[in-house]
């Protein structure tokens, strides 16, 4: 991580808001590089990633990696980041983690994408991400969004988080993968390998 990006995850680790994780020694999981080409914007770490001290280290994001079509070396990579709409986990609710803070994102996401002239993909993941980076223009249901994904392009592919817990509704909605992650992969391909 350059000093840029260190100096804006100092910040984040000295405001007042996260005060308490910091006291806890948790660090903002992020990742990120002057030389990102896509960022992966997902909910908030789990409880094993924010353990880890590193973004998507659990099961979630091994189905990911695959669902992109990316080896670990290449998902690790300084051409993709990830900026999850909270660097930090917010514990557990009644159906899974708790959402990230609202405010989160607006205040450290356009500093970061500062320091990221060259990204070309947005990728996503679930309907937090969504709501953020879509606003208006996302459909009315996550499904409908993701079935969608050809409106948002070339900056932006919406899909849904790639949790266990989601196992019905990938049961549901079989053309995720057959008609959408073909795409998702060619896209992530094409995107990299472009200069």
């Amino acid at each position: 991580m350059t000093e840029s990006f260190l100096k804006i995850k100092q910040e984040i680790m000295a405001h007042p808001d996260n005060r308490a994780y910091t006291d806890q020694g948790w660090e903002p999981l992020f990742a990120g590089s002057s030389n990102a080409k896509i960022i992966i914007v997902g909910h908030a770490p789990g409880r094993k990633t924010q353990s880890a001290g590193l973004p998507w280290r659990d099961v979630s994001g091994d189905k990911l990696k695959t669902w992109l079509g990316l080896d670990e070396s290449e998902f690790r990579s300084e051409s993709i980041a990830q900026l999850p709409m909270d660097f930090y986990f917010q514990g557990k609710g009644k159906s899974g983690d708790l959402p990230p803070r609202k405010g989160f994102a607006p205040l450290w996401h356009p500093k970061l994408l500062g320091l990221m002239p060259d990204v070309r993909l947005f990728i996503l993941v679930g309907a937090y991400a969504q709501g953020y980076y879509l606003g208006d223009i996302k459909k009315r249901t996550l499904a409908q969004t993701v079935r969608a994904y050809s409106d948002y392009l070339p900056k932006h592919f919406p899909i849904v988080h790639p949790s266990p817990l989601n196992i019905g509704w990938l049961k549901q909605n079989p053309w995720f993968e057959t008609e959408v992650l073909p795409a998702l992969k060619a896209w992530v391909r094409t995107v990299l390998t472009k200069n």
